[in-house]
Order: C-alpha cells, then structure tokens, then sequence
C-alpha cells in the first residue's frame, strides 16, 4: 500500500513539472530578461540530468549488451582482450577540435601534429547484428595540415604476463570508412629501458581486418616484460570519416617449427 501512495506522489510531481516547463515555455517570449536568464540556466540543470539518463538509457537498451565479452578467437588463445573504449561507455564521449594527446578513457589516446585541429571523434552505439563490440569510436577529419594521425590503444598489465617470444600477437578491427584510408598498425612492448616495436600494414580491401605480430623474430626480454600498447596509424586522413566498429587482441603460441 505504502509503495503504491509513493508511486502517486511521484507521478503527480512529475505531472506538475511537466505542466511547469510547458508555462515557462508560453511565457519566455515576453518575460524580463532577468527572469529568463533564471529560467535557462535552471533548464540547462535540467537538461544535463536528462542527457545523462537518455546516454545510460541508450546503451543499455541497445544490443549488443555493455560489457560483452564475446571475442572471435583462434584455436589455443591464451589470453584476449577487447579494450573498454569498445567494450563500455567511456569520458568524454565526445569532443571536436581534438588536440594533440587527448585521451578517451583510460586506455586510448590521439596522437596529431596539426597547427589548426579540425579532428572531432564521438563514441557511437554499435547495432549491427553482426556486431560483438556495444561500442565503436567515429573520427571526422577534415583538413588535414599534420604529418601524423594515430590512435594509441594501451593494454592492461596482463597483456605482458607470462608472454614469451614464442607467442603470436593477432588484432582484429572491424572498420568503416566513407573512401578508402591507409592504415598501419604497431605493436609495442616495453621491456625493461627498451621498447621493441613491429609496425604491420593493414589491408583495408574488407570491413573486418586483421593483423599478426610474430614475437619469434624480435629481441624482446621475456624476464622484464612491462607493458603494452598499440598504435594505430592513419596516413592520409584528411577529408574522411572512419568508424573503427570493433578493437580485439588475442594471444597464442605459435606453431613448432
């Protein structure tokens, strides 16, 4: 009974803001302006509130489910991962005029060299029904004046454990792009003072890509693994709009020769 009196009190409340924001709506065209100053800074606090609930609304209403970890994965993967920024909602969600070092999340971060930035990214809800990852991230360029344009994907600490040169590192991407738009991908492992690098081109002839990195032919120090990022390199960016839909890596040991 107490429960169903709280459900009426609530709901003639929100009938009585409803018919609140509907007069104030009518009567802003002639009311002082100092009143309508009060008015639109109360709105904006409204509004901010609302924003938030229709954003968490949105993601967890929409398929695929937040933080699913359905992974396409090889035989004998040992370890895999789906970097948050695909994986759950991230902050900021977006921003335009992207500078240098901006970071989205925790995990990722922009790299540029551009005098004027007219780069702009915002993380987009997947919905596809062939899609694994709930979320992708959109970049908009449009002139382009730097040399560079990269996306640094840092791994968690796992990454590096127990990781031994005789593992194969493979990436999968699910990628859209309005024209056709370059793209390498690099491999870095922070061993003790060094960092081994291997830089793989990615062919972008189909919506889902992959690359593997072979640690057998590297000097990396298995005693003094430390950490592990990817860059994702764009040569040529300006004047496109690219969608990156899915981010995966997987480990497994490579084959005996």
């Amino acid at each position: 009974m107490l429960d169903r009196v709280r459900a009426l009190i609530d709901d003639y409340r929100y009938r009585r803001q409803l018919r609140r924001w509907a007069g104030g709506g009518e009567k802003a065209q002639e009311m002082p302006l100092s009143e309508l100053r009060e008015l639109r800074r109360r709105a904006n606090q409204v509004r901010r509130r609302i924003d938030t609930i229709n954003h968490i609304a949105v993601s967890r209403l929409t398929l695929p489910v937040i933080g699913s970890n359905a992974i396409r994965k090889q035989p004998r993967t040992e370890w895999s991962y789906r970097p948050e920024a695909w994986a759950g909602p991230v902050y900021p969600s977006g921003i335009a005029a992207v500078a240098t070092k901006q970071k989205i999340g925790s995990e990722v971060t922009i790299f540029h060299d551009c005098t004027h930035s007219e780069l702009s990214f915002r993380q987009v809800r997947n919905t596809n029904e062939d899609d694994f990852a709930p979320f992708g991230l959109r970049m908009d360029v449009f002139n382009f004046d730097g040399s560079f344009l990269s996306l640094a994907i840092e791994m968690p600490k796992d990454a590096v454990e127990g990781l031994r040169r005789s593992h194969l590192l493979r990436l999968d991407m699910i990628v859209d792009s309005e024209r056709p738009q370059e793209m390498f991908a690099r491999l870095n492992i922070r061993h003790g003072p060094n960092t081994e690098q291997v830089v793989r081109e990615i062919e972008m002839g189909r919506r889902e890509i992959w690359v593997e990195f072979d640690l057998y032919y590297t000097q990396y120090d298995e005693a003094r693994g430390d950490s592990m990022w990817v860059d994702l390199i764009f040569e040529g960016p300006s004047m496109n709009q690219v969608t990156i839909r899915d981010v995966t890596m997987i480990r497994r040991p490579r084959a005996s020769i």
